[in-house]
């Protein structure tokens, strides 16, 4: 969690507001589209962000109430089952669930008192902190995913640190990345071993680590060399 909660939350609520901003004037149409996830229309990534962020919402409603629950009733075949059943809702409906559960998933943060932060959740063994930032680079990123007017220049230089914060387990063994952004002052070294520049705008170098497309290109080079960039790791 960063250190300063008050200030992580109103970035949180920031990307909310762009996610709720997004959707103004969604239509049938668009939520059959293609998204930027392959296999996935836009209607999917709606009812990923509506299923991941109510169960987020609950872990922390969970836990403030002294109790432990499971992040997905059924696991992940349950949650797939859900976004495939979900998908190909109206319009207005994936606009009033997403709705919904951003004003759920506020109502839970407001939960996040010191004596809850630490409490366990069901979200892979850790703390009821470990939710708002799930939430935060979930719904920053597939806010990206849905293509509806919001592209990686809005992740701040906050969110672009968590998000390399997070993602350094993609980074290959014997790999050491050095992310060298061309627009902004911000390099960062994430893994060890030898060494591959990245470069690229600070957004898209975030976009690439995170799997999605670059606005522009991104590039790599080994000893002063171009380089094909490095096969990343799963997501974490």
């Amino acid at each position: 969690m960063t250190a300063d909660l008050d200030v992580t939350l109103e970035q949180i609520r920031y990307i909310d507001r762009l996610l709720l901003w997004a959707l103004h004037g969604l239509t049938d149409e668009l939520v059959v589209g293609p998204s930027g996830l392959p296999d996935w229309t836009r209607g999917h990534v709606l009812a990923h962000i509506v299923g991941v962020g109510s169960a987020g919402a609950r872990q922390i409603e969970t836990a403030a109430a002294g109790g432990l629950v499971d992040f997905y009733d059924g696991g992940r075949p349950a949650r797939d089952a859900a976004i495939d059943a979900g998908a190909g809702a109206a319009a207005a409906e994936h606009v009033r669930l997403v709705g919904a559960t951003v004003a759920r998933m506020e109502a839970a943060l407001d939960r996040l008192t010191p004596e809850v932060l630490d409490r366990p959740t069901g979200y892979r063994d850790r703390p009821a902190a470990s939710i708002a930032l799930l939430w935060w680079r979930e719904a920053g990123i597939h806010l990206t995913d849905l293509d509806l007017g919001v592209d990686n220049t809005a992740w701040d230089l906050a969110l672009r640190n968590h998000l390399a914060d997070y993602l350094v387990d993609r980074v290959p063994d014997g790999t050491r990345l050095e992310l060298e952004p061309t627009d902004v002052d911000e390099p960062r070294s994430l893994g060890t071993g030898e060494s591959v520049t990245v470069r690229g705008a600070a957004g898209d170098v975030i976009a690439w680590l995170a799997g999605r497309e670059p606005l522009a290109p991104v590039v790599g080079e080994r000893g002063g060399r171009p380089c094909p960039l490095p096969e990343l790791r799963p997501w974490p």
